[in-house]
């Protein structure tokens, strides 16, 4: 496998994520942000944080499964989520556990970033997500 995950000893714990990931492999994949939409581009769980979580995250498996990758190959996942605040942080995690079996995301989590944003592509987009793999 191209992607070790680690969370070194004396770093920030518990998180439900690694804090490190280091890869061996030499072709990358970028997925661009992905939001909740289906394959005609139809809005998806509005309303619904923990739904367009899952359903974006759905989206970024399509898109790794595309390039030949997996969850198991992601070096980051980066998510905005607009108007952030602290009492979202249940519905978010939820979205994540949601499809984590589903689509076979390693826990704990590939290194994460989370980022408060005003606004994404139109008024009812609540989260994007971007993934990045690497593959041997």
């Amino acid at each position: 496998m191209a992607v070790q995950l680690l969370t070194p000893e004396d770093m920030f714990a518990p998180v439900p994520y690694h804090h490190v990931s280091v890869s061996t492999g030499t072709r990358q994949v970028h997925v661009a942000g992905q939001i909740a939409r289906d394959a005609e581009g139809n809005p998806v769980a509005t309303g619904d944080l923990a739904g367009q979580v899952a359903h974006s995250l759905r989206n970024t498996a399509r898109g790794l499964a595309g390039a030949g990758a997996s969850f198991a190959d992601v070096v980051r996942l980066r998510f905005f989520v607009t108007n952030w605040a602290p009492d979202m942080y249940d519905d978010f995690i939820a979205g994540i556990e949601r499809v984590t079996d589903e689509l076979g995301i390693p826990q704990p989590l590939p290194p994460v970033s989370a980022i408060g944003v005003d606004y994404l592509l139109e008024p009812d987009v609540l989260v994007e997500v971007e993934a990045y793999a690497v593959l041997d």
